[in-house]
Parts: C-alpha cells; structure tokens; sequence
C-alpha cells in the first residue's frame, strides 16, 4: 500500500518536465561552449589560461580517477565533515537564533559576545582548534561548524526582527497562546531566513573544509587538490577543485530542495 502511494504521488511528467526543460539546455549548453573555448584557449596557448590543463587531459585523468578507490574516500570524507559540522551548527545556531530574535533580554547578553566571535574568520581557528581538539578530525569538525553557525544565526535573528509587530499584536488580541505565537507566526515567519542562513552557510562549510584538510588533514578533497599540486599532477588538481564545485552545488541544491518544501508559499514558479 505504502509503494502504492508512493508511485501514485511522484508526478513522472512533472519530474521530467523539470528536467527537460529550456533552462536545463541553457545550462548544458553554457557548459559545453565554456569546454569548447577552454580547449582552444589551451590548444592555442593563450596567456594564463594556456597553462591550464585542457578539458582533454582532465578526463583521461578523471577516467582513472573514478575507477580509484582514493578519490571516493576523498569525497566521503569531506562529506561526513561537512555533514556533522553543518548539522552541529544548525541544531545549535537554530534555537539561539531564533532565542536571540525574539528574547530582547538574551539578545543583549548574548549578542556582544556573538559579535566579537562572528567576524573570526573560521580558518583562523584552525591553529587553535588543532592544538585544543584531541584529534585532527574533530578540529576540521569545529572549524565547519564555526563556518555553518555564525551565518544560520545571524539571519535567523534579521528575519526574526523583521516580522511585522502587527501580526504579533493581532494573535494576542485573538487571544492566542505564546507557543501559538511561537508556532503559527513567528517560526513560518522566520523559516525563509533559517533556509537562506543555511544555503550561505552550506557555501562557507565547504570553503573552509578544503583549505582546513589542505592544512591538517591526510584525507578529503581538499588534500586530494593539493598533494596533486605537490606532485606536479596539474589535471588531477583540475578534477579536484570541480569535485569541490559539484559537492558544493549539490548539498546547496538539497538545502533549496528541502527550503522549498518547507515554505511553499514563497514559490513564485
């Protein structure tokens, strides 16, 4: 029955019509066209961009590369950061975001200490955190929260802030509850921000895993990228830095897919 419904509510021609669609062909044939002129540019030596290995040399290379065991356990292991960093930043940044936005005493106990912390730029913390943390994988873990925590909370209280008192002061006339308020208003209000907080956040985690694994770390994409820089292999660094590309873009993608579940009401198309 559940298998039932499942297949009776995944629409296949919407499916196919978000795929196969003038924006999707756009997209491939920007891609195809940026190809075309990187390999020329190669092929002719054009200055800078001529010392850049052609789009020919980086898919021999990737070809062997995804037959290597090495590459994937690069992409798992920078993905597993990412993700227990990122969580961590959420489960955390969330309520004391949405504490700050709507608490003005907590706001300002907590919000001078936040602002002093927020403008250290995560990798400045890898130094710290190596020294502190008793290994090297929980470091990277906190320097990826860092980089998750400080955007999800600083635009959870900006949407917070901007709700419109109004609709506050028409619940209580209602005679609604704190927790109505809370549940019906101030959280659906807030939840564009906590996706757009997350979404930023996501970009900045993987900024920072890559330069932390290039930094303190034996594993991951980011030290994939730079022991080929170290061996001279200037394709795989090619492959490595579009892997970090397409990473990014895809758990970005998750993040919009899920947001746009959750606030359905700001879907224009």
């Amino acid at each position: 029955m559940t298998t039932a419904v499942l297949a009776q509510g995944f629409n296949w021609t919407r499916c196919r019509r978000k795929i196969a669609n003038i924006s999707t062909a756009r997209g491939i044939a920007a891609i195809v066209v940026f190809t075309i002129v990187w390999e020329l540019c190669t092929r002719l030596h054009v200055p800078i961009i001529g010392n850049v290995p052609a789009p020919s040399a980086v898919l021999a290379a990737l070809g062997k590369q995804l037959v290597s065991a090495e590459y994937w356990l690069s992409w798992r292991d920078s993905c597993l950061r990412i993700l227990s960093g990122f969580v961590l930043a959420q489960v955390l940044g969330i309520p004391l975001g949405l504490l700050m936005g709507m608490n003005r005493t907590a706001r300002e106990i907590i919000y001078p200490v936040f602002e002093i912390m927020r403008p250290i730029p995560p990798l400045a913390w890898v130094p710290a955190s190596v020294i502190f943390w008793p290994t090297s994988e929980m470091s990277m873990m906190f320097v990826v929260f860092l980089g998750g925590f400080f955007t999800v909370v600083l635009n959870i209280v900006g949407g917070a802030r901007s709700i419109d008192i109004r609709y506050i002061r028409a619940a209580h006339s209602l005679g609604s509850s704190r927790s109505d308020i809370f549940w019906r208003v101030m959280l659906p209000a807030t939840l564009p921000s906590i996706v757009v907080g997350m979404t930023v956040g996501m970009g900045i985690t993987w900024a920072v895993v890559v330069a932390a694994e290039m930094i303190a770390s034996r594993s991951g994409l980011g030290f994939l990228t730079w022991r080929a820089y170290v061996a001279g292999e200037y394709p795989l660094i090619v492959i490595g830095m579009m892997s970090i590309g397409i990473a990014g873009y895809m758990s970005s993608a998750l993040i919009r897919f899920i947001g746009s579940r959750l606030t359905p009401w700001l879907r224009v198309f």
